[in-house]
């Protein structure tokens, strides 16, 4: 039996199992606040929402963090026409579990079986657990129950948000169930409680995940989050290369400078300034220019992917815009404009992998994902 976890007002650390659980319903104050690390998980604890659905199913897309320069605080959005670059969430009410409670009834990962068995059924442990626990707080729920399943379509440690395409479904799935009635930053503020337990406090990840698009993360006290429209116009594409390799997250954080010199700070300021009047602009040559410039945190991470250098070579003299590490790596992300290129210049990026590096790869060509988690699926209740 899958275990199961209460929506607690301190809420457990996702690294620490933690048997007891305590009621948060028992305030008369209109709102509980969690403080974690800065941001203020709001929680209603007036009126309890009925559900609106039996069960919901939504999707969460692939994300690429930084974009180069965008260290922390830029991100966007990714996937294919299939859906197949994400994950996938279904929760559903389940009246067998005590009232408040998350369980994880099942791990699938279709396109990499062998994933499944690498996470936890726990829900402490496991992303799309600690996001569903988070969002039934945030919405007051404490008489109903869910169960999730989550499809992995995402490789762990690629660098893509596969940690917070999860928490991204998981938190969309289970607002949606109770009709929808979660802000734009209570939902990322749900997830990212997910993403601190994995990869740090950062949202460049979740924040696209939920929201779609170009988002820049401007701080923490206050969260304040600025989605970067883009022109209709603007045919970016971005070219996924995915080694046999796996990148943690901690490693390449540690992997970092502690102090970088002004000038560096100046020429890495300026072109994250660049990248993004670039998305605002609708100019893919200025985006592309501008990802493959950072200064500071790709010199430091590319050694550790082995035939980094020699894969971003490849993909700009195949004719794309930009290339850098995504997020924290191993993907490298190549953009183009159109995706009339991008079986050629995701070919030369994998040959480059295997030649320089060693290493076998597969190339995705992906889109601007606008929309970001969305449902797919419901059921009545």
């Amino acid at each position: 039996m899958a275990a199961a976890a209460a929506a607690t007002s301190s809420f457990p650390s996702a690294r620490r199992e933690r048997t007891r659980t305590r009621s948060w319903a028992c305030s008369g104050r209109p709102w509980l606040v969690s403080l974690r690390s800065g941001a203020l998980l709001r929680v209603r604890a007036a009126a309890e929402p009925a559900p609106a659905f039996q069960s919901v199913t939504a999707f969460a897309p692939a994300t690429v963090a930084n974009l180069g320069p965008g260290f922390d605080f830029l991100g966007c959005a990714v996937a294919d026409a299939s859906l197949s670059l994400g994950d996938t969430v279904t929760a559903t009410l389940d009246p067998t579990l005590p009232p408040g409670a998350v369980s994880i009834a099942s791990v699938t990962s279709p396109s990499r079986p062998h994933l499944a068995g690498r996470l936890s059924k726990d829900p402490l442990r496991n992303c799309a657990g600690v996001a569903a626990i988070a969002a039934l707080r945030s919405l007051g729920v404490r008489s109903h129950a869910i169960s999730i399943q989550l499809t992995k379509g995402l490789p762990l440690g690629s660098g893509l948000g596969s940690s917070a395409a999860s928490a991204a479904a998981a938190a969309k799935a289970v607002d949606a169930l109770f009709g929808s009635r979660l802000g734009r930053d209570d939902l990322v503020l749900a997830g990212l409680e997910s993403e601190k337990a994995v990869s740090g406090f950062h949202a460049d990840n979740i924040a696209p995940a939920i929201l779609g698009g170009f988002v820049l993360v401007r701080s923490y006290e206050p969260f304040h989050l600025v989605p970067l429209a883009s022109p209709a116009g603007l045919r970016l594409h971005f070219v996924l290369v995915t080694p046999e390799f796996e990148a943690p997250t901690s490693k390449m954080r540690a992997a970092l400078p502690k102090e970088v010199g002004v000038q560096q700070h100046v020429r890495n300021s300026s072109q994250a300034a660049a990248l993004v009047a670039g998305v605002l602009q609708g100019d893919a040559g200025l985006i592309g220019s501008a990802m493959s410039s950072d200064g500071i945190v790709e010199p430091a991470r590319a050694p550790l992917i082995p035939g980094m250098a020699a894969v971003k070579a490849a993909a700009l003299q195949a004719g794309a815009l930009g290339c850098t590490i995504s997020g924290a790596g191993p993907t490298a992300v190549a953009v183009i404009e159109g995706e009339e290129k991008g079986e050629e210049v995701g070919g030369r990026m994998v040959e480059a992998f295997w030649s320089a590096g060693k290493l076998k790869a597969r190339a995705t060509v992906a889109q601007l994902d606008r929309l970001g988690a969305r449902v797919i699926a419901t059921s009545a209740a």
